[in-house]
């Protein structure tokens, strides 16, 4: 977590270690080090050379220049070198102290020297210096300058207003580095946990990749996918996802299905497209792009499941969005088939870019990280939810989860004790970390209402601060159902098929299978809702299940083992969906889901005999009863 720190130790130092002269690396000034004066020219020009080369290569400029820095500590424009690079390695306080240094040695060390400055007080949340700087700097530029910068100046401005209410109203949260087991020195970024949190994907670009080669774009080592288990306590050492999902070019997670069985990955193909992997057992199956139109000539490089795992959000930049980057939705058919993809509007996209899309489990609430709507710097995380038909306004979820920095690849447990994302920290261990957050709050469980290379926005615009879209902490309501399907003899795993349907209105919400080597299965529902669970796997009776979920639930755990028969004589299927109304023998609209799925199975064994039994509860008189329990199985 950044701090709001003091200034007092630095001006001190000024004090002590500014000196009048700046002292160019001259013969005539180092007279007697010539040999180690060309050494140090090489320095200077190997570490230019890195910084020029991007985010990847910070550090190694950082240390050449520190090399010069060594040599001659009274050089202006290598102090400004320093905190240049001290703004993205971190600590920002370094990167104030060697700007102050070099606007003692050279007052015009540099034009852009209030701007930076500004910059690392906006890092450093010291907002009113911040502000002040950028209107400094917005002084000093010519007119043809000042028509180039001024939107963006207004925005870093307009963040820095963001960001001073923000911190006034933190939200009740504890933000945890993960550590080494997953973090590394390189950029780890893009959590996605599945639904009981046992396990944790990533992505990474540390050394050890597949290949072992890195980008020349930005020098920074390809993606690969990794992975972590929870051991009851602790998560473990992560670990290469494997080559049959990781190749030698970009390879990086960016959602998981509802069921935890297949994967969403990106990769650097046509421009940039989605693929999907799927659980074979132990192993991930080679992936395959999810195709068009979701996939396009344009870069799709973010996405998220709906709950039922049917519908799509996901980025990308092809033409006829609000901003470079923008989310849309797109909804798989009977067959298949992807819609054609809609843009989720104005309210949720604007003329920044968008990225990061994670839905929650009840379907409804959607968050992403944007460098527009109201910001306190880079990218922020926000959340709207879909009611009455539209999208509400997105709301910032706060500090000190978001940041003056990039805060982006939200993700939150099923339960909604902990939330997962990627953060560019003092406290990280290199570049982006991923963090694990610990909502606090007045009620039990409470919970508030994955790329290319992240940097600030370029763009700006003026804007209207007004605070009063923060994000307030809610309690989940779901309820994750667990467990195996087995043989009811054997006791062994099953292949089945499982269909989730609101028993209300008969309407299937999702569709899943269980692990075809272990038979477990797991699906979170929403509370406020009866629904109906089906089993089904080939040469088996189907089995039913029912669970009513009331609209007060807290988020709790069900597990549940079934044990499916074998199309066998003698054995029995107990109809758990079946409904009838109160002293009636009139079968319910919500009845036929299930007599359906008997129907395919009779069907499906042409020689299958059934007997049909009835039965009602105990209360009132026994012949009533009787004759009720005929009347239903008649029905």
């Amino acid at each position: 977590m950044k701090e709001i720190f003091s200034f007092l130790l630095i001006i001190f130092s000024l004090g002590v270690m500014a000196q009048t002269k700046n002292v160019e690396f001259t013969k005539e000034n180092f007279p007697d080090k010539v040999q180690e004066l060309k050494h140090i020219y090489k320095d200077i020009e190997d570490g230019d050379y890195y910084y020029n080369n991007g985010l990847g290569n910070m550090e190694i400029a950082l240390e050449f220049y520190l090399k010069a820095n060594r040599f001659n500590p009274n050089n202006a424009l290598i102090n400004y070198k320093l905190g240049l690079c001290y703004i993205e390695v971190k600590p920002v306080e370094q990167a104030i102290k060697y700007f102050y240094i070099a606007q003692e040695l050279d007052p015009n060390v540099a034009s852009d020297f209030y701007y930076n400055l500004a910059r690392a007080y906006h890092l450093a949340l010291d907002f009113d210096k911040a502000v002040s700087l950028y209107k400094q700097y917005k002084r000093s530029l010519k007119p043809d300058e000042l028509n180039r910068l001024s939107s963006e100046l207004d925005k870093k401005i307009a963040e820095c207003k963001v960001g001073k209410e923000l911190i006034k109203k933190p939200i009740r949260v504890k933000i945890e580095n993960m550590g080494g087991g997953i973090n590394s020195r390189f950029p780890d970024y893009g959590p996605i946990i599945n639904s009981d949190e046992s396990l944790l994907y990533f992505t990474s670009r540390r050394e050890g990749n597949t290949g072992g080669d890195k980008d020349q774009q930005d020098f920074e080592y390809y993606e690969d996918i990794y992975v972590a288990n929870y051991m009851k306590n602790y998560w473990g050492v992560a670990k290469n996802l494997g080559t049959n999902v990781n190749t030698y070019s970009h390879d990086a997670i960016i959602g998981i299905a509802p069921d935890g069985n297949s994967i969403l990955m990106y990769k650097d193909r046509n421009g940039g497209d989605i693929y999907i992997s799927k659980l074979a057992g132990t192993k991930w199956t080679k992936p395959k792009p999810i195709g068009k139109p979701v996939n396009s000539k344009y870069q799709e490089n973010s996405a998220t499941f709906s709950f039922d795992g049917r519908g799509l959000y996901f980025v990308s930049n092809r033409p006829g969005g609000y901003g470079e980057k923008d989310i849309y939705f797109s909804r798989m058919d009977e067959d298949g088939k992807w819609s054609e993809p809609i843009n989720l509007g104005a309210t949720i996209n604007t003329k920044y870019n968008e990225i990061g899309v994670f839905m929650l489990s009840d379907g409804k609430t959607l968050y992403f990280s944007s460098q527009g709507h109201e910001t306190m710097g880079g990218y922020d995380i926000f959340k709207s939810v879909f009611e009455n038909g539209k999208w509400t306004e997105p709301v910032n979820i706060g500090y000190p989860i978001n940041s003056a920095d990039n805060d982006v690849f939200f993700s939150v447990s099923a339960s909604g004790r902990h939330g997962y994302y990627s953060s560019v920290r003092e406290s990280g261990m290199g570049g982006q970390d991923i963090y694990m957050i610990n909502f606090f709050g007045p009620e039990k469980n409470p919970i508030f209402n994955n790329e290319d290379n992240l940097i600030a926005s370029r763009e700006g615009a003026n804007l209207e601060v007004s605070m009063e879209k923060f994000e307030t902490i809610h309690t989940t309501k779901l309820t994750l159902v667990k467990g195996q399907i087995l043989d009811a003899l054997s006791g062994q795993p099953i292949l089945a098929q499982i269909d989730l349907f609101d028993n209300q209105t008969g309407e299937i919400i999702a569709n899943f299978e269980s692990n075809s080597v272990s038979g477990k299965y797991i699906v979170s529902l929403p509370s406020g809702k009866n629904y109906g669970i089906s089993v089904r796997a080939e040469d088996y009776l189907f089995h039913s299940e029912n669970f009513n979920i009331p609209d007060t639930a807290e988020f709790h755990q069900i597990v549940k083992n079934i044990s499916l028969k074998k199309v066998e004589v003698g054995n029995e299927i107990a109809l758990h969906n079946i409904f009838f109304d109160y002293k009636k023998s009139d079968l319910t609209k919500e009845s036929m889901v299930e007599l359906n799925r008997l129907v395919k199975l009779m069907n499906q064994y042409p020689t299958l005999k059934i007997e049909i039994s009835g039965h009602t509860d105990n209360v009132g008189d026994a012949e009533y009863n009787q004759k009720l329990s005929v009347d239903r199985a008649k029905s």
